[in-house]
């Protein structure tokens, strides 16, 4: 049964730890949205990970402009994103700068031969354009008609991370999954407004600034994420059925329910699945303790699972609270926690970047 579903042989970058460069060639490497939050730390782990290139360049709007950030010692000045020939000689490009802007500079990035890893969610379901998680499907990324590569969205991220090596022992039909997403993922700006909001509640007793949310975030949870769609999800949660459907190449359905809850850094997920033969609680933790980027922390006598607080700046997805189901003879449920802005984004795509650059795959 399981030959049918495309299990992929390429896993090895995943979790590199060597700070050996990839390869002697030097790269030339420039980042769109270079001031936001995963723009920010794009700039973080290309240094963590000895990233070979020899010129970054780094890109906004008008409001970024002319900032400089540090990179390796030295100061790089934010330039204006515009419609020129600032891409001609450039390699790779990460783009974190917005659906709209990706869209509207995607042919400037891309015209001469740069490689675009884009981590909005303008091009993720075109069917031209692969939708690549380095642990699942890294050889898609070699098909890339338009030079465009799209990052999932951060909560697809990592599951499929989690549900790969399940996969691997029987095919996963069916997935239930509500996720418990902190501010992170509505950017710098959510993020300081969830301090914000704490500090008028200390300081005056109510909250006086709702911007980013469209409620109070503070001491409570929002069961919405993204808008609503005509079924009753939302974009977040159809993002979730989507997207898995095409990084695994499986015809599993995956129903979501995205919450949005008051931690300032990681989401985490609760997680069922229905596979076609029955997985045992041993097979699945084994499998998952040895997947490349999972990480098992699972000992419930001395209530030890994955939590926002530890899993923060790191770059696995942690898994815990592995247990059948009380509901399904062939269901399997998981509780997981991951850094949203790391492996849910830039990480992501500088894994992405890491293959290509190993296989000989950029110009």
């Amino acid at each position: 049964m399981l030959n049918q579903y495309r299990i992929p042989k390429i896993y090895y970058l995943c979790s590199r730890k060597s700070n050996k460069p990839l390869t002697d060639k030097l790269m030339k490497v420039a980042i769109v949205g270079a001031s936001g939050a995963v723009g920010q730390e794009f700039l973080r782990i290309l240094d963590e990970r000895n990233f070979p290139m020899d010129e970054l360049l780094l890109f906004g709007s008008e409001r970024s402009a002319g900032r400089k950030y540090n990179f390796k010692g030295k100061d790089i000045e934010v330039k204006l994103l515009k419609h020129d020939d600032a891409f001609k000689d450039v390699d790779i490009v990460f783009t974190s700068a917005g659906a709209g802007t990706s869209k509207e500079f995607a042919e400037d990035i891309t015209k001469y031969g740069a490689v675009m890893i884009d981590n909005s969610s303008a091009f993720r379901m075109d069917d031209d354009v692969p939708l690549v998680v380095p642990e699942c499907n890294a050889e898609d990324a070699l098909n890339r008609p338009r030079g465009i590569i799209a990052n999932p969205n951060c909560t697809t991220i990592m599951m499929v991370v989690v549900l790969q090596p399940l996969e691997k022992i029987s095919h996963i039909k069916r997935i239930h999954v509500s996720s418990y997403q902190s501010a992170s993922g509505a950017g710098a700006a959510a993020m300081q407004e969830l301090q914000q909001q704490y500090k008028e509640i200390v300081e005056t007793g109510e909250v006086k600034t709702i911007k980013k949310f469209p409620h109070q975030l503070a001491y409570n949870v929002i069961p919405q994420i993204d808008v609503f769609q005509p079924n009753g999800y939302t974009k977040e949660e159809m993002k979730m059925y989507n997207e898995t459907r095409k990084i695994m190449h499986t015809d599993a359905r995956c129903s979501a329910m995205c919450v949005r809850v008051s931690s300032l850094r990681s989401h985490s997920e609760s997680v069922w699945i229905e596979t076609e033969e029955p997985i045992s609680v041993e097979q699945a933790q084994q499998a998952i303790a040895e997947a490349p980027g999972c990480t098992l922390v699972d000992d419930p006598t001395t209530l030890t699972y994955p939590m926002p607080l530890d899993t923060a700046g790191k770059d696995n997805v942690y898994v815990g609270r592995v247990r059948k189901d009380l509901a399904s003879d062939k269901g399997l449920t998981f509780w997981l926690s991951g850094d949203q802005i790391r492996k849910g984004a830039a990480l992501n795509a500088v894994q992405i970047a890491e293959y290509l650059i190993k296989v000989g795959n950029v110009k």
